[in-house]
């Protein structure tokens, strides 16, 4: 598990975007949350199966380059299995992460 970066805090913080950036990033997590197949429990954070759709994987790319502006605490793997198989998002971090991604990514109605 990943210790927390003290300079870091456990906070998402949208003040980080600009206008641009956060219409964007709303339109990229809608898209790539309705698109979710399954969701893993991850001792430090959860994993999201998406189908592996060339323009859902360049969004999820995207979606990753403005959620660490405003969660730089979290930890993002992209996974691309082979051949036919699916797409993986792995967002991890330090003790108490699963909460704040329940919490801001509604979870709860999903697990």
């Amino acid at each position: 598990m990943m210790e927390a970066t003290p300079n870091i805090p456990l906070t998402c913080n949208m003040a980080a975007f600009n206008t641009e950036q956060g219409e964007r990033h709303q339109i990229l997590f809608q898209q790539i949350f309705e698109s979710i197949k399954e969701i893993q429990d991850l001792s430090d954070g959860y994993a999201f199966r998406l189908p592996m759709e060339s323009s859902l994987c360049v969004a999820v790319a995207e979606f990753i380059t403005l959620e660490r502006l405003c969660c730089p605490f979290l930890n993002f793997v992209l996974e691309v299995e082979p051949g036919d198989g699916p797409l993986w998002l792995k967002l991890t971090g330090p003790d108490g992460v699963k909460q704040v991604l329940r919490a801001e990514l509604g979870l709860q109605e999903k697990i």
